[in-house]
């Protein structure tokens, strides 16, 4: 990726995120060097430092940006006023949009963890924590109302969240399924799993026309 003339220090900076998350999700965190990553954006190794002071700063950042931007795509996402199963639908929706636009990152996310301090880890498993305590509310309320069933809320909200995120391992662009299948199946799977009745056709997931390929 070359450096592109007159670019400024943000669009470097960028440059270097964008590449870096690409490279540790190829090799592997302690696999990249930050010489490696230099060459990648085309600038010197010491520029990188004047971003990223230590190579796991670096990677702190790209975790807390990621689980920042989680949080952010949930909030505009949610659907004020709607029951625990509208609730739940739009977050499916938004999880598994957000993280197939974003597999790289994701897979960074989900296998660096250990890469981190004990201090930056604690940071962003609260941040996960919090995320996911969105789940768990709504699972509880539905449970309340009688419009689930759900022998244990934290145990299910985990295994949803494995199911939701473990499509990037697998979810390919121009194959069988698009995006918008993909998402409207799951939607299935988990209205199943917490033992609610819903048509998902009501709850199509709403996906950018740039975005309806077959998988």
């Amino acid at each position: 990726m070359a450096r592109t003339a007159g670019s400024d220090g943000e669009r470097t900076e960028a440059a270097v995120r964008e590449a870096a998350v690409s490279l540790i999700a190829r090799y592997g965190y302690e696999a990249m060097s930050m010489r490696q990553l230099a060459a990648e954006v085309g600038v010197q190794a010491a520029a990188l430092y004047r971003y990223f002071p230590t190579k796991e700063e670096l990677l702190f950042t790209l975790m807390r940006e990621h689980m920042q931007g989680l949080r952010e795509a949930w909030e505009r996402s949610r659907a004020p006023g709607a029951d625990p199963s509208g609730q739940l639908a739009a977050y499916v929706r938004n999880h598994i949009a957000f993280h197939i636009e974003r597999r790289h990152a994701t897979h960074v996310s989900n296998m660096e963890l250990r890469s981190l301090s004990p201090d930056r880890l604690t940071q962003i498993l609260r941040m996960r924590t919090a995320y996911e305590k969105e789940l768990r509310s709504i699972l509880r309320d539905g449970a309340e109302a009688g419009i689930f069933s759900i022998e244990d809320t934290g145990l299910t909200a985990m295994a949803l969240i494995q199911m939701m995120t473990g499509v990037i391992v697998w979810f390919r662009p121009g194959e069988r399924l698009s995006i918008a299948e993909v998402t409207t199946t799951y939607l299935s799977m988990t209205m199943r799993l917490v033992g609610a009745k819903i048509d998902v056709n009501t709850t199509a997931p709403r996906v950018p026309a740039d975005a309806q390929r077959t998988l």
